[in-house]
């Protein structure tokens, strides 16, 4: 029996839908997705859903709009309202679930009354092995996940993105603005927007990965260890301290362990009086 390529699979996954809608984040996997729909279905038939507030910055949507316009697939915006829910505000280890689950009942109702056949989010197979909240939201929803049922991984997604001439093929994962604040920690709009500014200022220095962890009076920086000499020089370190402090936070810290996604679900395995 000849083994069916995993794009292959992909292709044939999608085909058997007319009409869809991808949830679209402007990231690599979501572009990926949003580009092969559009190649299989045709433009048409393809509507790329994007859910803004603020736990989502302004950069990240002006990308996601950019994005769908060159690959001609119509976009629309669906404003959310986390900070709305205090099951959201509260940071219990199922925040990601309140979130998604209420970004997947707005996207319900649009696609039932546009006559779309399914809702496809950009979950690959690695994310399937990692903690994920929102998995429960995407199972009670019946979003489907095209990566994940074609067995295609991160790294498989970044090489198939740059042979399509996608410019997000090594495009950094971003995840919401939430995921800086360690849970047990409420998030508040202000947590929000300190964290949003000092990453825009790290990455505008230059640092294209790095992550502004929110622990009350203490910034705790997060960039790969390649990185941590070039951030360490005096110039660099002293504008960052100085940002950082303008920000509101007190105390300023680089990680020793350098980056790591979702280094703050590690406290999930303390208990609840543990966490900071």
């Amino acid at each position: 029996m000849i083994k069916i390529k995993k794009l292959d699979s992909l292709k044939k996954y999608i085909k058997s839908y007319d009409r869809v809608m991808v949830a679209f984040s402007g990231g690599a996997d979501s572009t990926f997705l949003l580009k092969v729909c559009a190649d299989e279905l045709g433009r048409e038939n393809v509507v790329a859903a994007t859910g803004t507030s603020v736990t989502y910055t302004l950069d990240e949507l002006r990308l996601a709009r950019e994005t769908a316009e060159t690959l001609g697939v119509r976009h629309i915006v669906v404003d959310t309202d986390e900070m709305g829910n205090d099951s959201f505000s509260a940071n219990t280890g199922l925040r990601c679930y309140y979130c998604k689950n209420h970004l997947y009942s707005k996207l319900t109702v649009i696609a039932r009354s546009e006559g779309i056949d399914a809702i496809f989010d950009g979950n690959n197979l690695d994310d399937a092995g990692d903690y994920r909240q929102g998995l429960k939201a995407v199972a009670e929803w019946g979003i489907l996940s095209p990566l994940i049922a074609a067995g295609l991984t991160k790294d498989e997604i970044r090489r198939h993105s740059r042979e399509m001439g996608l410019a997000t093929w090594d495009r950094p994962a971003n995840p919401c603005l939430a995921s800086r604040i360690p849970y047990g920690s409420r998030i508040t709009r202000e947590k929000l927007e300190a964290v949003a500014e000092g990453e825009k200022f790290i990455r505008d220095l230059g640092f294209k990965i790095v992550r502004v962890r929110h622990h009350g009076a203490i910034a705790r920086i997060e960039i790969p260890l390649q990185d941590v000499p070039r951030f360490l020089r005096e110039d660099v370190r002293e504008r960052v301290n100085a940002r950082l402090k303008d920000l509101g936070f007190i105390w300023v810290a680089v990680d020793l362990e350098g980056y790591r996604m979702g280094s703050l679900n590690s406290a999930l395995n303390r208990k609840a009086g543990d966490i900071s």
